[in-house]
């Protein structure tokens, strides 16, 4: 042990999780950059066609694209030219192809280490850290005269549990508030908040999310409004306002930098003022500056042009030199050519010395005529030069007369510096003191625990929204409290988000560590939940809220089957509804079974299950039946129908694809209606549509596969189910779920319940089953709805949509049979004739050569299975259409107008690896109970096959292993019998 407990244990936890983000894609978004190159040791540069700013600085990461390694933390910085500078320590390779970045989300984990690791020194009180951990003797009371502390405490509409938890918390060194959905534990806390105050204690409260921390403030700001010293910040936010209530109501008596403008109103005046000068001054500083440079720039020319003079006379002078001396040997020569005969060999020498001497003469001169032209030039560019600066050094001189002297600005600049500094330091002093008036502190858990100093001390920390604080964070949360401890939440919603546990790379002892050390939350750390799931009731140190004011009965007797059978909510509020009347919402409790209208996905693989493409088709109904019935905003409104519906899917990808369809279909203000669980914990809608998803692909996910009250299963069913106040509305294959869910487990317990009670509406009665014949009938809106079509119809309709193709038609299909090719190719002939472009993506097949003869183009892609059709991009038919195939539809097909779902399919089939054959496994490596290539084997003897048989559909036998075997996705518990035992 280095530090005291569990600071090791919490130390571990914290670096796995840094470790697992670091392994992980992360949540955010990614950029590609690629043509990389390196250019030092640890320098790379990168091109990039999508850049973002806020992708530049030191918290990056980066790892080369299609890679699994850890990612690499590097700085990032984009170059005037376009280019993207990254250095790392990581070895991209001299010329790395592509590469991806991401934004580095371990700087808070590495806050979390610094807390923990000054723990030790004095950073933490031990004794409230250890509350959570079951350590210590804290002291469980009761206040009796709440109303002295919370204002008009016995007029408040508060239930005996309300009230219990407030009392306990007031009196208590430790209390924890159990709050299910809709029980008013934002108003427990707040009036915990609020008495905690008037008993003269500092309140820091945290929440995990900004919003979270927002609705428990704006009522504890609506408490304390009238308090003397509101508008001072006696109560403060830190960090940014996410909510816009709290931030119009009281954003400028809880932001501490605005308090701080406000209260010193004039100083910042004075130092706006201040700075105005010294900034004027400086310019004029500039000014006397650039005059004294180009004064000095001017003198420099003036001496370098005296020294061209100087060189361009020497230059004149040596050549009239050689001049002259030229005309002397000339007037020589001639003397000597002239004279009388005598001496004939001395005349000659003589001569022929002359002439050597002149030609010397003339070489020398020559050579200085070429040297005239450049010092002439060189001249007159000096001159030029000096003509240009002289004009600039008297502008300058100019604007000199008008500003004070140099002496005098430099004397201005310090003494306005020294002024400017004393200002800013009186200003710091004013934001000290406005956090000294702090006495109720809002901020989430990641601020807090990062922050050095929030306040000038704190005595009372409340953790709103716990659950879903993970365990280390917690810990230091709880450490920052002098007196009293507040755990307010529910361990039956969303936990903490964390990876550790589920990293694939990591070690079974060190997720073991991390589920133990980092995904409890504080109700189970401090023992008031059983590992079951079970909550300890009974334990003094815990309220439980047990009376909810949100749901109707009958969509919490929904919940508390699901979630809460060992604690059920009573119902606190009417059965009546607040919204008009409805065909749609016959009841409290709507199941939308679409079970009859099953139909495979247009992909394959092991995402097939993430989307579900005939809910889709629903959930536009019901949203358009809404709008008709004056539920949601009528076509054309500009208000969004977020504030009367959400829709809740489990999965990014349907999510990803209602918002899309939705959007295109109804317009931009329909962003934000669809979302994955976690997006909607905390918030609450009339009505609720739950799209289970499951029935596309042949499994149900991770989403159904928890069991127990503690799973993850449980809690999100919890969270999307108790969002609903009026009604609730449930989309749901109950004949898949039923065959594949685990009957003792909680996504079961819903299905029966929703069974047994729910109001039915038929999916009939929202999608519609259509003829080929209605096609020419309909108006343009009912042309684009979803609908059925018969088998029999199915031809005829696709002959009428290919018929009625503009631009494009992509058929997919794997298999090729001549009659239907022959049939098809009469019809895609004459659009092909007419310039449409017509595609046919399927396997290798000699009648490809008539496709491509006939003028289609041909994709071809081995070991294919997309059964669809797409025309014009924006027509999708969607089933099992082997169009090219003899084995046509044998079922309803849907066909779709929504570019988006065509886009998606599209990308789908793109992305698609399906070119590179199955590898196969060698006979006698496997045993019962191994799962390989997609298949669990099975110990299933003669007398019981047509039992595994009648039990599920699609066991085989395989006869080189001799052992029976069934999907891999059918759940253990239907064919356990047959399995090894444990």
């Amino acid at each position: 042990m280095t530090g005291p407990f569990p600071v090791d244990e919490l130390l571990r936890a914290v670096r796995l999780e840094i470790d697992a983000e670091l392994r992980s894609d992360g949540d955010g978004e990614k950029l590609t950059l690629s043509a990389g190159r390196r250019t030092g040791r640890n320098e790379y540069l990168f091109t990039c066609a999508t850049w973002r700013d806020r992708f530049a600085g030191d918290r990056m990461l980066i790892r080369l694209s299609r890679n699994r390694d850890a990612w690499a933390r590097a700085e990032v910085q984009r170059m005037p030219d376009g280019k993207v500078k990254v250095r790392t320590s990581a070895d991209l390779g001299a010329q790395p192809a592509e590469a991806r970045l991401r934004e580095d989300e371990t700087a808070g984990w590495e806050a979390v280490v610094e807390k923990l690791e000054s723990a030790a020194g004095g950073g933490l009180n031990l004794t409230a850290a250890g509350w959570l951990t079951g350590d210590g003797r804290p002291r469980v009371g009761r206040c009796t005269t709440p109303e002295r502390y919370v204002r008009g405490y016995r007029e408040r509409l508060l239930n005996d549990r309300q009230r219990q938890a407030i009392e306990q918390a007031l009196g208590s060194d430790l209390t924890f508030v159990w709050g299910p959905p809709g029980t008013g534990k934002t108003d427990v806390v707040s009036c915990i908040a609020e008495g905690s105050y008037r008993q003269g204690l500092r309140v820091l409260f945290v929440a995990p999310t900004k919003v979270a921390v927002d609705q428990a403030l704006e009522r504890i700001c609506t408490l304390l409004s009238d308090e003397d010293g509101f508008d001072a910040g006696l109560v403060q936010r830190a960090g940014e306002i996410e909510l816009p209530s709290l931030a119009t109501a009281f954003g400028d008596d809880i932001d501490p930098a605005r308090i701080a403008r406000r209260l010193s109103g004039s100083m910042v005046a004075q130092i706006a003022d201040v700075q105005s000068r010294l900034d004027a001054a400086r310019r004029d500083l500039a000014v006397h500056a650039e005059a004294a440079e180009a004064e000095a720039r001017l003198a420099d020319l003036r001496a370098a042009c005296e020294e061209t003079d100087r060189a361009l006379s020497s230059l004149q002078e040596r050549i009239r030199s050689r001049q002259i001396a030229i005309g002397e040997l000339d007037r020589e020569i001639h003397a000597v050519s002239t004279r009388p005969g005598l001496f004939a060999k001395k005349k000659q020498a003589k001569l022929e010395h002359l002439g050597q001497m002149r030609w010397e003469r003339q070489h020398e001169l020559a050579v200085l005529d070429g040297r005239l032209p450049a010092a002439l030039d060189a001249r007159r560019r000096r001159a030029e030069e000096i003509s240009q600066v002289e004009a600039g050094v008297l502008a300058a001189r100019g604007r000199l007369r008008a500003l004070p002297p140099a002496g005098q600005l430099h004397e201005t600049v310090d003494r306005s510096q020294r002024l400017l500094t004393r200002l800013q330091q009186d200003l710091q002093r004013v934001a000290e003191v406005v956090r000294g008036n702090c006495r109720v502190m809002g901020t989430t858990v990641a601020k807090a625990v990062q922050s050095r100093k929030l306040m000038e001390s704190v005595d009372v920390v409340v953790i709103d929204e716990a659950g879903m604080v993970n365990t280390p964070s917690a810990w230091c949360a709880a450490g920052l409290a002098a007196r009293r401890l507040v755990v307010a939440g529910d361990f039956r919603q969303l936990p903490a988000v964390t990876k550790a546990s589920g990293d694939r790379a990591a070690t079974s002892d060190d997720k073991e560590h991390a589920r133990f050390w980092m995904d409890r939350d504080p109700f189970s750390l401090a023992g008031l939940v059983d590992p079951t799931g079970t909550a300890r009731r009974a334990d003094p140190r815990m309220v439980c809220l047990d009376t909810q004011y949100r749901m109707r009965p009958a969509i919490c007797d929904i919940v508390n089957t699901v979630a809460y059978p060992d604690a059920p909510l009573r119902t606190g509020r009417t059965d009546r509804s607040g919204l008009p009347v409805s065909a749609l919402l016959g009841g409290p409790v709507i199941l939308v079974d679409t079970a009859s209208r099953r139909m495979s996905d247009p992909r394959s693989g092991a995402d097939a299950h993430k989307t579900n493409t005939v809910h889709e088709a629903v959930i536009h109904e019901l949203v358009r039946g809404l709008q008709y019935g004056g539920i949601l905003p009528a076509r054309g409104s500009a208000a969004p129908p977020t504030g009367q519906l959400a829709v809740i899917t489990p999965y990014k990808a349907q999510a990803r694809a209602l918002r899309e369809s939705l959007t295109y279909r109804f317009g931009d203000h329909y962003d934000g209606l669809v979302d994955t669980v976690h997006r909607f914990q905390g918030s609450q809608r009339p009505v609720v549509i739950i799209d289970t998803v499951a029935g596309a692909g042949s499994r149900l996910g991770w989403f159904y596969e928890g069991l127990g009250l503690a799973s993850s299963t449980c809690r999100l069913l919890n969270v999307a189910l108790s969002r609903a106040q009026d009604h609730l509305v449930v989309v749901a294959d109950t004949r898949f779920l039923r065959a594949s869910l685990n009957p003792a487990g909680e996504a079961a317990r819903l299905l029966g319940h929703l069974e047994r009670h729910a109001h039915r509406l038929a999916v009939d009665d929202l999608v519609p089953v259509r003829g080929a014949a209605d096609l020419t009938e309909l108006a343009e809106e009912e042309l684009a709805r979803p609908a059925f079509f018969p088998a029999d119809e199915v031809a005829r309709a696709v002959a009428w949509d290919i018929a009625h193709a503009r631009r494009s038609v992509d058929v997919f299909c794997a298999f090729l049979d001549p009659g239907p090719v022959r049939r098809w190719l009469d019809v895609l002939v004459p659009r092909i004739r007419a310039g449409v472009q017509v595609t046919v993506h399927t396997r290798l097949n000699p009648l490809v050569d008539d496709l491509r003869a006939a003028g289609c183009r041909v994709n071809l892609r081995e070991r294919m299975h997309e059964k669809v059709l797409i025309i014009d991009e924006t027509v999708l038919w969607h089933g099992s259409l082997n169009l090219l195939a003899n084995t046509g539809p044998t079922d309803l097909m849907m066909r779709i107008t929504d570019p988006a779902s065509c886009r998606r399919v599209r990308r789908i089939v793109d992305r698609a690896r399906m070119d590179r054959p199955a590898r196969p496994r060698p006979p006698g490596d496997v045993a019962p109970g191994v799962v390989a290539d997609g298949r669990l084997y099975l110990d299933v003897s003669f007398d019981d096959k047509d039992e595994l048989k009648r039990l599920v559909r699609g066991a085989r036998w395989d006869g080189a292993r001799r052992l029976w075997h069934v999907d891999a996705t059918v759940p253990r518990h239907v064919v356990a019998r047959w399995l090894p035992k444990a």
